[in-house]
């Protein structure tokens, strides 16, 4: 059985104020492109398919004309859970009246969790969906007050599955969770209070043969071959810089072993970060790239951005690599203090923008200028 995994689509999303719809939608046809080539039986979208529970009309209307079009162009069942982005109910809400054979849409946590069971020509392969959900949620579903982490929800869902798997099936769990040993990156949402802790050990999953995850936005296995994350189809932060962003093309034998295969997508956009003066850096070759650039000139330059934005008219950030480093507080005397001299610092500060101390001169007007400071505060 050949399977599609994706999951993070975060439609509606933008990039640093600048709209993604295009985007999206490339990559939604690459999706529609692959299960038609490779003549999937199944594709897994694993949470996060909004960027957020209220998305934008657009959003909305955009997933609706990519499910259309994959159960016209293609054959495929389609698997789908709500993420932590999402809205449960509404994502839910997709369920009705939807054909419960070739569709298993799941948006808020049940204690009955039911299959999906396809077959190919070596039996039933069943396919659980296991949404994302608060602990709140999961004690008042599962009626049980000792819930206090994702750990303990996420078994809880997957003792909750494994009861209705039926017996020789072939099992694929989706899941929406931060499986330890997990890379993230800086646009994921963290899963649970401050201070509390969003890992799930992996041996949760034990009995699957598959386990499609979401939430990490980094292509990756986790604990074992057979429990991936697809990663998010965009990159969504300059941390992703250059990275290639995948889906994942899943076969799963007789036996139930998995062999997978990464199908890379080919963005609108890329995200890129440039490095060098100002000067050099527009003589490149122009792109709609969404760019980072990082100046290596000694002095601010006037109309940076603007300038730049000439050449790369989504330049979203800009830099200097004098900034980027962290100014050294000098002491006098070598005696330890709890708060830096203010002059010091102030000296400090020019130095590393203009290459050059307090002059005489100048140290005297400061020090004259943080005395009547000084002076007034006293007073008061």
């Amino acid at each position: 059985m050949k399977i599609i995994h994706t999951a993070d689509l975060h439609l509606g999303r933008q990039f640093n104020g600048l709209a993604l719809d295009a985007d999206h939608e490339t990559i939604l046809d690459q999706i529609v492109s692959a299960l038609v080539d490779h003549r999937a039986d199944a594709l897994i979208i694993a949470g996060d398919i909004y960027d957020r529970a209220s998305p934008p009309a657009n959003a909305v209307r955009q997933f609706n004309d990519f499910l259309t079009k994959v159960a016209s162009e293609t054959k495929a069942a389609v698997i789908m859970i709500a993420g932590n982005h999402d809205s449960g109910d509404r994502i839910g809400s997709m369920s009705i009246m939807t054909d419960t054979n070739r569709a298993l849409i799941r948006g808020v946590v049940t204690a009955d969790e039911k299959p999906l069971v396809l077959a190919d020509a070596h039996g039933p392969v069943a396919f659980s969906g296991l949404p994302f959900a608060y602990e709140y949620a999961a004690r008042e579903c599962f009626a049980d007050e000792a819930l206090e982490t994702p750990q303990d929800v996420l078994a809880a869902q997957v003792a909750a599955a494994r009861r209705n798997v039926p017996a020789g099936a072939r099992w694929v769990l989706v899941a929406h969770a931060f499986v330890a040993g997990g890379s993230g990156s800086d646009s994921e949402r963290p899963l649970t209070r401050v201070g509390g802790i969003e890992t799930v050990s992996p041996q949760i999953f034990t009995g699957a043969h598959y386990v499609a995850l979401g939430h990490l936005h980094k292509p990756q296995s986790v604990g074992s071959h057979h429990i991936r994350y697809s990663g998010s189809p965009l990159a969504f932060g300059f941390d992703e810089a250059d990275s290639t962003k995948v889906m994942k093309l899943v076969e799963i034998d007789a036996a139930g072993q998995v062999a997978v295969e990464e199908i890379a997508f080919k963005p609108a956009r890329k995200v890129s970060v440039m490095r060098g003066r100002h000067a050099e850096l527009l003589l490149g070759r122009p792109s709609s790239d969404f760019v980072k650039a990082i100046l290596t000139d000694d002095a601010p330059v006037i109309d940076g951005m603007k300038r730049l934005r000439e050449v790369f008219p989504n330049a979203c950030e800009l830099s200097y690599e004098w900034s980027e480093r962290a100014p050294s507080i000098k002491s006098t005397g070598g005696v330890a203090r709890g708060v830096a001299d203010p002059v010091n610092v102030l000296g400090d500060f020019l130095e590393l923008v203009r290459a050059e101390r307090l002059s005489g001169s100048e140290l005297e007007v400061a020090a004259a200028a943080l005395g009547r400071l000084r002076h007034q505060e006293n007073a008061e």
